[in-house]
């Protein structure tokens, strides 16, 4: 008895062992390694961060060649003051790995196709395989290599990088595993060193987050569908109503490329019908990502020098896309909020001017198609002669399985994306390549690296004339009263619809020909009007500008921004605070009239009535508490659907959403009655009995919504800040605030103004800003989300360039650490 008892006992004992060594499968899901991760010693109660912590500390590391001081403000934020530029970055990239270490890591891991290599081939529902497949297919790893060859031949951008790794390297091998972010004893795996190649491959997931947005097998399947006239009236090239970026005449310039349109293009690319259907079509950066960015001149404001203002409207998560500081050496005098994982500061101001960014939305990504000698893809057929395609094994690791190696074709154009081992939707066996201007070798660092030290508007100028991919509009502002504007990107030159739709890649015929001067992309400096502005709409009137622009652009926030700045006048940091967190909708304003104009209210219930009033008596603010937005918003969604869903659905296949101002000017136009028929019934439908049927069709979910206690639209849009791995726990879920896309203050469901600063350049810089996250990427610290209610209130923090002596004496900063050689 006695050694059964021992013998049962030892059994348990190993039992115990191995389940708390080792990582258990749990609802498809991988669960820590419990016997580490609930260790008191090294496991998550290492990661609970006092309260009252203090972030004191004295370093000696030999890389360094001076003395720096980094001082934290009561906000945590901190303020950087180094002998030399090389410790700078040193520090900074050391401060990046000790507050947002796992998601810098992961974020580069992601870029890479190395998601599998963590998370497995599969977790919770998602597919990291595919993912994976994904991005090595699509380039990035390809276009990394190239951006860090740029990186490196310039000696600027090198001596940063390298003094950047340096320091996040040296912070990572100072750690313990008790030290170790949360999400590393989660996920059961550990940090790897830093390397120039993860820098570059942040820069690139930047070009794929804002220069990657493309609609190809969309529209070609759209152009399928539809007649010419159809297709033109749902998705034109840009509305009579934008508000352009750039209101100057264009210059006139000798030698200006021509591009010649293939004789073959009515056959083979306007008139050819053929549907098709990438396999990842869900895999789509947000169509969203734009941002507002205006800058006024003094002639408009009370104080008589410029204000400059710029929030970026992109996905939300925690840990926050930024990362505030200030760093200050002999060079430059920088503050503003920078992306972990390379050396930068993205948007700021320095002690003479400031600069924000918004995204051009351009499209820069084409796909053809290729015709391969046989299977093996070693050549293809490109101007009458079989050309050697060059092969690359992309090969992808997979936690706990046999690897998984990519053969990618490198052509002419650049990887062939979908083959018959990646097969589109339809397995049609084609071959489609992947011409993307974020392949081609650019150094967009150095350019910021340009910009934090400008002095003024030639400087600007001179930093932003580099920037390639992802385009951009950088605003500018300085203390003398300079405001200025500029497109800065490598564009195309092409012709009417070029890109638009998979085109032929037998011959050069369909390829970019040429890319635009430098001059053809105009800088609007000083203008008569007092102030430049953009928020993702279209650059320059495009009845005269001699190349096709293909974009996604958007309308009514530029308009809106262009129709209050117009009028203000003696504008204070206040009144633009309140310009940059408005709910007004001016797309209700627009189409709310037209909908209630041809809506049959004799063919309501009392139900539908009642909501009908609701929307018609709305004040058109998309606040919290407006019942009026929520109906809005369903009714334009469901008239779009009911007008347009049975020509463009029935294939199946994906296509473009049509865009309420299609649906507006088609209905000015009467060119809506080109749809309002439902072709799947008898009945010959028309346009009133369409939008009465859609509203009628929205009164359930209404009524549900208000039975649930989430009718008022804050609620109904239900927005919220989710941890990278979509932990509940670690997020910042169901918070109620107003806004919504084509809103100025544009928060939506997980996507917005990620960062909002106003700066007036005083001689004293008046500077606010805020962003919806905190300094730190630990959950369990105070200052992981403690910005996200001042951020959801639309208030602002006032934001301080200070000099060491003053912030040195301020009573509530929360450490202050030394580094030295």
């Amino acid at each position: 008895m006695r050694i059964f008892g021992c013998v049962f006992f030892a059994a348990i004992t190993i039992v115990l062992i191995y389940f708390l060594d080792n990582q258990l499968t749990l609802n498809g899901s991988k669960t820590p390694r419990f016997g580490f991760f609930l260790s008191p010693q090294k496991g998550f109660w290492q990661n609970a961060e006092p309260a009252n912590a203090n972030f004191n500390g004295n370093f000696n590391f030999t890389q360094l060649l001076g003395k720096t001081e980094v001082y934290f403000d009561e906000r945590l934020v901190p303020h950087v003051y180094a002998e030399n530029e090389h410790d700078a970055w040193f520090v900074q990239g050391y401060l990046h790995a000790k507050f947002r270490l796992w998601q810098m890591d992961f974020q580069t891991y992601a870029a890479a196709g190395r998601l599998s290599e963590i998370m497995g081939d599969s977790s919770s529902g998602t597919n990291f395989l595919k993912i994976d497949k994904f991005f090595r297919r699509l380039g990035m790893v390809y276009g990394a290599e190239k951006t860090l060859h740029a990186m490196e031949s310039d000696p600027q951008t090198k001596s940063a990088c390298d003094a950047y790794t340096a320091g996040v390297n040296t912070y990572i091998n100072s750690l313990d595993e008790k030290d170790y972010p949360l999400e590393y004893k989660l996920l059961n795996y550990r940090p790897e060193l830093w390397t120039n190649m993860k820098s570059a491959l942040l820069v690139k997931y930047m070009s794929y987050d804002l220069a990657g947005y493309e609609q190809d097998f969309e529209r070609t399947n759209a152009k399928a569908l539809l007649t010419k006239a159809q297709y033109e009236a749902l998705f034109p090239y840009v509305e009579d109503s934008t508000q352009l970026i750039i209101t100057d005449a264009l210059p006139k310039i000798k030698d200006q490329p021509v591009v010649t349109i293939p004789s073959t293009a009515d056959s083979l690319y306007f008139n050819y019908k053929a549907l098709v259907a990438p396999l990842d079509s869900a895999i789509k950066p947000d169509k969203n990502n734009g941002s507002n960015n205006w800058a006024v001149a003094g002639s408009k404001t009370k104080s008589g020098r410029p204000i400059l203002c710029n929030d970026p409207h992109l996905g939300l998560n925690l840990p926050s896309l930024w990362y505030e500081m200030q760093i200050s050496t002999p060079a430059f005098n920088v503050y503003g909020v920078s992306l972990p994982g390379a050396p930068n500061i993205l948007i700021g101001f320095n002690n003479n001017c400031a600069w924000g960014l918004t995204n051009a939305e351009r499209d820069v990504r084409d796909y053809y198609e290729i015709k391969f000698r046989d299977s093996t893809m070693q050549q293809y057929w490109y101007n009458g002669v079989w050309q050697n395609a060059e092969m690359r094994n992309e090969i992808i690791k997979i936690r706990s399985k046999p690897n998984d190696t990519e053969h990618i074709a490198i052509t002419v154009f650049g990887p062939v994306m979908y083959d018959p081992h990646y097969p589109d939707k339809l397995h049609t066996n084609k071959y489609y390549a992947c011409h993307w201007q974020a392949h081609n070798e650019s150094n967009e660092l150095g350019s910021i690296l340009k910009l934090l030290r400008a002095k003024n508007y030639t400087d600007y100028l001179e930093a932003t004339s580099t920037f390639e991919c992802p385009s951009q509009n950088f605003v500018f502002a300085d203390k003398p009263g300079d405001i200025a504007i500029h497109q800065a990107g490598k564009f195309p030159a092409l012709w009417y619809r070029q890109g638009d739709f998979i085109m032929p890649g037998f011959d050069s015929s369909y390829a970019w020909q040429a890319y635009i001067p430098d001059s053809l992309q105009p800088v609007m400096h000083n203008p008569e009007r007092g102030f430049v502005s953009s928020a993702n709409q279209a650059p320059y009137d495009t009845k005269i500008y001699p190349y096709y622009i293909p974009a996604y652009f958007s309308l009514y926030r530029g308009w809106l921004i262009n129709r209050n700045l117009s009028f203000m006048q003696n504008i204070t940091t206040d009144d633009m605070e309140r310009l940059q967190t408005s709910f007004y909708n001016l797309l209700a304003e627009k189409a709310l009239p037209v909908l209630l104009n041809n809506v049959s209210f004799s063919k309501l219930n009392k139900t539908e009535k009642n909501y009908l009033t609701v929307v018609s008596s709305w004040n058109l603010e998309n606040d919290s508490a407006s019942i009026g937005a929520t109906v809005f918003k369903l009714w334009m969604d469901s008239s779009i659907s009911k007008i347009y869903g049975d020509e463009l659905n029935s294939s199946g296949l994906p296509v473009p959403n049509v865009e309420p101002a299609a649906l507006l000017k088609n209905i000015e136009k009467d060119s809506a009655k080109l749809f309002a028929d439902d072709i799947s019934t008898s009945e010959k439908e028309t346009l009133e009995e369409d939008i009465t049927a859609a509203f009628k069709s929205i009164v359930p979910v209404l009524e549900k919504a208000k039975r649930d206690g989430v009718i008022e639209w804050g609620k109904f849009k239900d927005g919220g800040i989710a941890h990278l791995l979509k932990i509940p726990a670690f997020s910042r879920l169901h918070v109620n605030a107003g806004g919504g896309v084509n809103i100025i203050n544009a928060f939506g469901k997980d996507h917005g103004p990620s960062w909002r600063m106003i700066v007036e350049l005083t001689d004293d810089i008046n500077a606010y800003g805020v962003y919806p996250g905190g300094q730190s990427g630990n959950p369990g610290s105070k200052y992981y989300d403690d910005f996200i209610n001042t951020w959801a209130a639309g208030k602002y923090y006032r934001i301080h360039l200070y000099d060491k002596q003053t912030i040195s004496s301020q009573k509530n900063n929360l450490g202050v650490m030394i580094f030295v050689k």
